[in-house]
């Protein structure tokens, strides 16, 4: 695995790109030296590209997308070494590699999954995080996490299965009118044909997922990789060895979770609490 980390702007952007590279070059057990030789850039620059020193040139790119067997995620990641207003530099690449994704997988214990949100728990949740953001820095936030749930209605279709901590859910973030808006959401979007939505129960004495949150995608290609997320960090997950070990996981996970259709029924009764 291989930090992504940084805030907003071009830098950041390309030290994004920087260590994706590292991470598909050491997936390939691949020296910056024979790297180098393949692709026909010296080792220093491989270096200055790794450490997010340089901007990637194109063929380089497509070389290094040839070699290191990237399936794609190079290509993209090249593409967003620039600015994107609302997103937090360490996620950006996962966003737009989220757009062609085949499958979906997302575990969340601290908040509402992000394609899950309503509008009002999502400023709720901003807010709460210092430092404040500014009325430009949270209308931008907002815009590109609403722009981010059209993935729910896409088409072609994407599988998505997440499963939610009820903790995250009891918690009641912004306050009961919020919650009870949330709570129908999680219902409505339950319906949809393609969300699986499970909630892992408060009291579960065998739980596979205590390590923290994770994403698992199924590319185009059909090639999994995973991403897991702390604070003011982000990692791309591209090792098959380190990719099946979450995917062993969150097949743990689905089993210990309530069910899909005793989790509406959870979803509802909490909704009736409220």
């Amino acid at each position: 695995m291989a930090n992504i980390d940084g805030g907003p702007g071009t830098s950041d952007s390309l030290k994004t790109f920087g260590a994706v590279l590292k991470v598909f070059r050491e997936r390939a057990a691949l020296t910056r030296e024979q790297l180098a030789e393949e692709v026909i850039y010296s080792p220093h620059t491989i270096s200055s590209i790794e450490q997010g020193r340089r901007m990637p040139p194109e063929d380089f790119v497509e070389r290094a997308e040839e070699i290191l067997d990237a399936f794609g995620v190079l290509r993209v990641a090249a593409r967003n070494v620039a600015r994107q207003p609302g997103l937090a530099a360490w996620f950006r690449l996962w966003a737009q590699l989220e757009k062609t994704a085949v499958t979906l997988c997302i575990y969340e214990c601290r908040v509402v999954p992000g394609l899950l949100q309503t509008e009002a728990y999502a400023r709720a949740v901003m807010l709460d995080v210092p430092p404040p953001p500014t009325e430009k820095e949270l209308a931008e936030r907002i815009a590109a996490r609403l722009a981010r749930k059209e993935l729910l209605r896409r088409e072609p279709p994407i599988a998505l299965s997440f499963i939610i901590e009820e903790a995250v859910l009891l918690r009641r973030t912004g306050g009961d009118e919020v919650t009870r808006e949330q709570l129908d959401h999680l219902i409505e979007c339950a319906r949809l044909w393609n969300v699986e939505i499970q909630i892992m129960p408060l009291r579960q004495p065998h739980h596979a997922g205590t390590d923290g949150p994770m994403q698992l995608m199924e590319t185009r290609e059909h090639r999994w990789i995973g991403y897991a997320e702390g604070q003011q960090t982000g990692q791309l997950v591209a090792g098959p060895k380190d990719v099946s070990l979450m995917q062993m996981r969150y097949a743990r996970m689905r089993s210990q979770a309530l069910s899909p259709a005793d989790s509406v029924e959870l979803l509802k009764r909490m909704r009736g609490e409220l």
